[in-house]
């Protein structure tokens, strides 16, 4: 698929987010190449009156200026060095990463004034700017999350077409971990009747535990207007079988209730503690200056 790469200076870096675990959002890029058909992203672009059927991931902006921008922000007395996450709207390791290296210079930016940070990401690409990563988890403190919601080949290809293998980014969280940056699995999202069956869960932590993930978490799949049709429009071409159940569970707002996801996400937890899932690090860089697991 052609993608058309859009450089275009940004005004702000950082974005104020509510209703999460952080604080503050960057997002080196605007559209995504990853072309997920369930990606909640984009809900946003829709109302926002941007396209989010097919047209979405065909055309990415490049904010060419991020990392100096960003570097300002961090710079105003105003700012308390606040948590920043990265890649909450689309991913910074995205194939336009290894031209532009955004990413890279914003990571740049956060070591040098020691802000906290965390990334999520579904490309293998992170391991490149390991020398950095392990600086930001010594100095301000840094947590990857990688995207791993099933190793089911078929479901990942048809789900996921743009991104890498999941075998590839489980060698991306043992290379972290080995160097000791804390990256964890995130199952996220689960599809019911696709990837939640207890077989491929077992399967997906069993591999997180081997590729040495401290930690694992899940979130169950849920379609707001915008993903809603496109997933529905690919799930009747894929899956067509699965129609009317995704009809008759995805009503109102888009969201599963509780009653229909906390199976999933107790067996996700019984999973984790079952296999082992926690953290074996020798080297750990979160804190302060530590070798071989021990806080000096």
């Amino acid at each position: 698929m052609a993608v058309e790469y859009r450089e275009e200076p940004c005004k702000s870096a950082v974005n104020r987010v509510t209703g999460m675990m952080f604080g503050w959002s960057l997002n080196p890029y605007m559209g995504c190449a990853h072309r997920c058909t369930f990606c909640y992203v984009r809900g946003f672009e829709r109302r926002a009156d941007r396209p989010s059927d097919d047209r979405y991931g065909r055309s990415v902006r490049i904010k060419t200026n991020i990392a100096q921008v960003l570097a300002e922000e961090l710079r105003r007395p105003a700012w308390k060095s606040e948590h920043i996450a990265i890649g909450t709207a689309t991913d910074p390791y995205q194939p336009a990463e290894g031209r532009y290296r955004l990413t890279r210079a914003c990571l740049e930016v956060l070591v040098r004034r020691h802000n906290p940070a965390s990334i999520i990401t579904r490309s293998p690409m992170v391991i490149r700017d390991l020398d950095l990563l392990k600086q930001a988890a010594r100095r301000g403190g840094m947590n990857v999350s990688i995207s791993i919601p099933t190793l089911d080949r078929r479901v990942w290809k048809l789900t996921e077409p743009g991104t890498a293998p999941p075998h590839q980014r489980l060698k991306a969280i043992r290379a972290l971990n080995e160097a000791g940056v804390r990256a964890g699995v995130a199952m996220a999202p689960i599809l019911p009747g696709l990837s939640d069956s207890p077989a491929q869960l077992a399967e997906v932590v069993r591999a997180a535990r081997d590729a040495g993930a401290p930690l694992l978490w899940c979130k169950v799949l849920h379609l707001t207007p915008g993903t809603r049709e496109h997933f529905m429009e690919n799930l009747a071409r894929d899956w067509p079988e699965l129609v009317p159940r995704y009809e008759d569970l995805y009503t109102g707002t888009g969201y599963l209730p509780q009653s229909d996801t906390e199976g999933t996400t107790a067996l996700v937890e019984a999973l984790r503690i079952r296999y082992g899932v926690e953290d074996r690090r020798m080297v750990r860089l979160e804190e302060g200056k530590i070798e071989q697991g021990v806080l000096l």
